[in-house]
């Protein structure tokens, strides 16, 4: 069962309908007792920094979420907006502690020459990432104003060019993430959630 959060900041239809199209069992809830019972955690989410950690704190998620991830390492995926809460602190739009999962912060896009947001479809380079291994094609789609800055390299699996290399995605073990939305990539944003998942092709 996947617990897809619900904390009043979007896009958790759209994630719950890719779900059903590959017949994962899901349930969208801020429900403790529910989530305390699913096999995986997916933090989805649209909107700013300091609103998405206002909503998780109101609905007493932050230490339930640590316990569940970082304690029992359930299975995380977090995606757009899920993924820059697992870092230590953004800034949008005022400074504000993040999750702190992963060692980092999220910055704006400061280069004048870019649209902001990065907003449509783009190719990543990969970073030696199994969850990627049955794309073919690595076309996503991106909506972000805000980039994360991980300050180990390491937790980078993947990036995307705009102007300089950003963050397209992290993984530390049982916590993997993207900044674009695999659930509106089509089929490569499919294969990755097969392959999360344990979907056999």
């Amino acid at each position: 069962m996947v617990a897809i959060i619900d904390y009043g900041m979007g896009n958790v239809a759209s994630v719950q309908k890719a779900l059903n199209f590959l017949s994962v069992k899901n349930v969208i809830t801020d429900d403790h007792d529910a989530i305390k019972a699913a096999d995986i955690i997916l933090l989805p989410g649209v909107g700013s920094f300091a609103q998405g950690m206002k909503n998780l704190q109101e609905r007493n998620l932050i230490e339930l979420l640590k316990d569940e991830v970082m304690v029992k390492k359930k299975k995380f995926l977090g995606i757009c907006l899920g993924m820059q809460l697992i870092m230590e602190k953004g800034i949008e739009p005022h400074e504000c502690e993040g999750l702190g999962w992963i060692e980092g912060q999220v910055v704006k896009f400061e280069l004048e020459h870019l649209n902001v947001p990065h907003m449509g479809w783009n190719n990543i380079d990969v970073l030696n990432n199994t969850y990627y291994e049955n794309c073919e094609t690595k076309d996503f789609y991106f909506i972000h104003s805000y980039h994360v800055l991980p300050k180990n390299k390491i937790d980078i699996a993947a990036t995307v060019d705009y102007g300089f290399d950003v963050v397209a995605s992290i993984q530390r073990g049982n916590i993997f993430a993207t900044q674009f939305h695999p659930e509106k990539s089509q089929n490569a944003g499919l294969a990755i959630l097969k392959t999360f998942f344990g979907i056999n092709a």
